[in-house]
């Protein structure tokens, strides 16, 4: 912001360095899950090893929780005065 960012463009940006491996690391643990749930398949008992649902729902919490842990630290950013952190 120092440099003239707008402060929106501050946000974008801290969000998109949280959110890229947080995106990355769940599609890397969907696929190693189903994987892993065919090798589990005959200790599942009347339980679907592939239910969509659940895979959906378990990425998208764990993408939100990213989303909110990137969020409070990018809108810190922007109230922060440009001066104060140039001079420490």
């Amino acid at each position: 912001m120092a440099l003239g960012a707008q402060r929106h463009r501050v946000v974008a940006l801290v969000m998109r360095e949280g959110l890229v491996p947080a995106v990355a690391g769940a599609a890397v643990g969907l696929g190693a899950a189903f994987v892993l749930a065919r090798l589990l398949d005959g200790l599942l008992f009347e339980v679907d090893p592939l239910d969509p649902v659940v895979y959906g729902g378990a990425a998208l919490l764990l993408l939100l929780a990213a989303a909110c842990a990137c969020f409070l630290p990018a809108r810190r950013a922007t109230r922060v005065d440009p001066i104060e952190t140039l001079r420490s």
